[in-house]
């Protein structure tokens, strides 16, 4: 296949290296220090699965340099979608599928928006990895994993040529009839994670061995499953049970993206994903107290460091 990767951090970055090294045809887009070490150095997985060096690929910030594509893996942070859905444009021509590996459900909303509904696959993915240094991609253990399938439920030669790619490529793939609820499936944990491990600024462990935050991580989730069950999307009205009984299995040590955000200072991705379900929740009637919890005291820190206060002043009370 020939295959564009509009984002080349952490999930772009890692997916496309496999795919390359898997004999496809596949270039690279991206920005600043990342792709001055792509163009120099190459891109450099470190993954227990096997390390892999492609020292010579095709690197650019202008998808408009590049011949249209099978498929563009679509991996940008949140708030970049609209802008990088308009500089791909010239990447599509008829068949042309692009899927987002992001974050969040609205990100498939703007990409049907920008670039047509004919152009859009869903997809999801579960990985750990991120951008080590430039040119360096860190994977942080052996899952490795995309789902992804057409709106419609149909089997597409597309989304079959993709599966292929990816299996011939070493990535664990599926193929979902259903990819609307699959992507809801993961945005009720990813909430969850997310907004509970950045309000507290802890990994999950202490958030669920904690009876408060345990019962807040719940209805987090659970306001999530309640939005998505009045969109029609199929959830069953337990699901966060379901959620919960997951969380105890994974490891104490556990956190999120965002967190990891917030920690470095860098913006959050919270308007879509606690923000995202806040608006859902509005237009459809359903209350969500805990997700505008997370939403609103999360927005101080939602633009990075920037907006953060540069220093803070303990109350002091004057002596009589």
């Amino acid at each position: 296949m020939r295959i564009a990767v509009m984002g080349t951090g952490g999930v772009g970055g890692y997916f496309g290296a496999r795919l390359a090294a898997g004999g496809h045809d596949v270039a690279f887009i991206a920005r600043g220090a990342q792709l001055e070490a792509l163009r120099a150095k190459g891109l450099r997985v470190e993954s227990p699965l096997g390390d892999l060096h492609l020292a010579e690929i095709v690197a650019t910030d202008d998808p408009a340099e590049l011949e249209p594509v099978d498929l563009v893996l679509f991996g940008v942070k949140l708030w970049d979608t609209e802008h990088a859905a308009e500089q791909i444009r010239p990447l599509l021509r008829p068949g042309t599928a692009v899927v987002s590996f992001q974050n969040g459900v609205v990100k498939d909303d703007i990409l049907r928006r920008v670039l047509g509904p004919e152009h859009v696959l869903g997809g999801v993915c579960y990985i750990a990895a991120t951008i080590a240094e430039p040119g360096v991609i860190k994977h942080a253990n052996t899952l490795q994993r995309l789902v992804f399938g057409e709106y419609d439920g149909m089997p597409s030669a597309r989304v079959e040529a993709f599966r292929n790619a990816c299996a011939d490529s070493g990535i664990d793939v599926e193929v979902s009839p259903d990819i609307e609820r699959t992507i809801w499936e993961k945005f009720v944990f990813l909430v969850g994670l997310s907004g509970t491990t950045s309000l507290a600024r802890t990994p999950i462990g202490p958030i669920r061995a904690n009876p408060r935050s345990r019962a807040f991580l719940h209805d987090v989730m659970d306001e999530v499953v309640q939005v998505a069950r009045a969109a029609g999307v199929e959830l069953p009205a337990d699901y966060a049970e379901d959620r919960m009984a997951f969380v105890d299995t994974v490891a104490e040590t556990m956190t999120s993206s965002m967190h990891h955000d917030l920690e470095r200072g860098n913006r959050l991705e919270v308007p879509w994903l606690s923000g995202d379900v806040v608006d859902r929740a509005r237009a459809l009637g359903v209350p969500a107290p805990a997700n505008r919890a997370i939403a609103d005291m999360l927005s101080v820190h939602a633009e990075g460091a920037q907006s953060a206060p540069i220093a803070s002043h303990a109350l002091r009370t004057p002596s009589p």
